[in-house]
């Protein structure tokens, strides 16, 4: 290279870095997962000084921010956040579903192709986003910066960690059997350095035997219902009440971490070590970094206790302590005028339903399994068949056996709709569509309806939606999650950055899908592929 190539070289990087040097060194993208909107601001007084309280005070956030899809579950959240899209094109339509031809079961991040490094993978682990069909930011990043930027996210549950990396950044997730969070191949062939570096001392086991128990006084927990509801169910070491001492023997150990605020410690620890051994918001020519965290412990604690429960406070409180330890580190090592921060949720959550019912709004619970045998005996009636016609039931829809429609010469229409008469019919359905009505979009036009047509995927989705009335649910969990209703689609939304976020509360709907158009924008970069959301100018210096 000659003298005036390598000063023309020098000139381009030097413009390169001018025209880049006001976006974020760094972007870091938080998921609490299973975290209600009004579960923050119903503790704020609580907070310690660092945590949600800088988020709060110092950066933008929203009173009204939701999920615009109607099967609010982990996995969907998780690919909405970074694709700015829904399941109609993301492709993600629950954690698990049937596939509607050969019947067989399909995880969200399940690939036979690919395996942990180092770690036994069992069938349907999460080891890929195969099934992800549309462009996150992290992987427009890599490719708008030729694979300059790195991307990378961590997260309990591996559906967590591979929405938020993409198809080009790399996924770590906590593995049960080691305490260590690992990759996969479809990612790396092996491990760097750098984590067997970190890995070397064993840091997973410094909270071995140690116990949980409440971390500030009794009278603090007097907005919160206490353990001992017969609706809650036994947790760590199988008790039911605080204080939860966790195992101290390894094996049990490691399986019991994740459903406790040591395991959020854990992955806030395991990022802080990915930060530094990839050297993560430091590349030259201001080429940014996306790091995504999921902390996955919150929604395991309101599965088995429900979101108005003393635990859930408890550890919520604890995540806030543990994220302002987290967000010192950042400061300590960029300053935090270099880094954006984004904090949500994948999805809220419903009360138990027996607190619901007790407080007077109504709440009930179903058997998926009664449903559907009352259903196919119905059918069957109707149309003198043997076996059944609604042959499977893929939350939130029902498919209908096919095969059995055309061997006995009827029309799936005819089908459909006497299928969807019966359902209307049962106690604690709210509505039930059709295939025929979900391919024309021949919905009410209504919020819920716009919602249930973004979670149906043409393609992957039964036959028959079931949308059930407030506050009922269909499992055996304390609470759960998964409707088109405010409880399980409104979540936090907060960015902090000094540089580019006017601090507030902001009273503009706000969808999380908003977020990742806001992202690209802020990075410099096209949207991803199928992202459909909307800039939060409001909010933009």
């Amino acid at each position: 290279m000659t003298l005036k190539s390598l000063f023309a070289l020098a000139w381009a990087l030097i413009f390169s870095a001018l025209a880049h040097a006001e976006r974020p060194a760094l972007v870091v993208v938080i998921v609490i997962d299973g975290l209600p909107h009004e579960q923050v601001m119903k503790y704020r007084d609580l907070y310690g000084p660092g945590g949600f309280r800088r988020l709060l005070e110092e950066g933008a956030w929203y009173g009204n921010a939701r999920h615009g899809h109607a099967v609010t579950a982990t996995a969907p959240g998780h690919a909405t956040m970074l694709t700015g899209t829904y399941p109609y094109r993301h492709g993600i339509i629950d954690n698990e579903w049937i596939d509607r031809n050969t019947l067989a079961e399909i995880y969200c991040t399940g690939d036979p192709a690919h395996g942990y490094i180092g770690h036994e993978t069992k069938k349907l682990d999460g080891t890929s986003p195969a099934n992800l069909r549309a462009s996150t930011v992290g992987d427009e990043l890599k490719y708008a910066n030729n694979g300059r930027s790195k991307v990378l996210a961590v997260a309990g549950k591996d559906r967590g960690a591979i929405l938020l990396a993409g198809k080009r950044g790399t996924a770590y997730m906590y593995m049960s059997g080691s305490g260590r969070f690992a990759s996969s191949t479809f990612y790396l062939k092996e491990h760097p350095a750098w984590h067997a570096e970190y890995y070397a001392k064993n840091p997973q086991d410094k909270w071995l035997g140690q116990t949980w128990g409440l971390l500030l006084p009794e009278t603090a927990y007097a907005r919160s219902i206490p353990e001992g509801q017969a609706w809650q169910r036994a947790y760590v070491g199988s008790a039911k009440t605080f204080p939860f001492p966790l195992p101290k023997e390894a094996k049990a150990y490691y399986s019991q971490l994740i459903r406790t605020p040591f395991a959020d410690e854990a992955t806030l620890d395991f990022a802080r070590a990915a930060i530094e051994g990839e050297d993560l918001g430091r590349n030259p020519a201001g080429v940014p970094d996306l790091l995504g965290i999921s902390l996955s412990t919150h929604d395991y604690v309101n599965h088995s206790f429900g979101p108005e429960s003393r635990i859930s406070q408890d550890h919520l409180l604890r995540v806030d302590r543990a994220l302002a330890g987290f967000f010192d580190s950042l400061e300590r090592r960029f300053g935090l005028d270099r880094v954006l921060i984004v904090l949500s949720a994948d999805h809220g959550f419903a009360n138990a339903p027996e607190f619901s019912a007790a407080t007077g709004v109504g709440g009930a619970r179903l058997s998926a399994s009664r449903m559907m045998a009352e259903l196919n005996a119905a059918l069957a009636a109707r149309f003198g068949v043997k076996g059944n016609l609604a042959v499977r039931q893929s939350h939130p829809t029902i498919i209908l056996d096919r095969q059995l429609i055309e061997k006995n010469s009827l029309n799936r229409g005819e089908v459909e709709a006497a299928a969807q008469r019966i359902l209307l019919g049962m106690p604690g359905v709210a509505q039930a569509y059709t295939r025929s009505q979900l391919e024309i979009g021949a919905l009410p036009d209504l919020p819920a309806s716009r919602m249930v047509l973004r979670a149906w995927n043409r393609e992957l989705s039964g036959d028959l939606y079931v949308l059930l009335q407030p506050n009922v649910i269909a499992s055996s969990a304390a609470a759960t999650h998964g409707s088109a209703y405010n409880y399980d689609s409104s979540v936090p939304l907060m960015l902090y950055g000094k540089a580019w976020i006017k601090p507030g509360k902001y009273p503009q709907a706000a969808y999380i899908a908003d977020l990742a158009p806001t992202l690209a924008y802020l990075l410099d970069i096209r949207a991803p592929s199928a992202s459909e959301g909307r800039v939060l100018a409001e909010i933009l210096k």
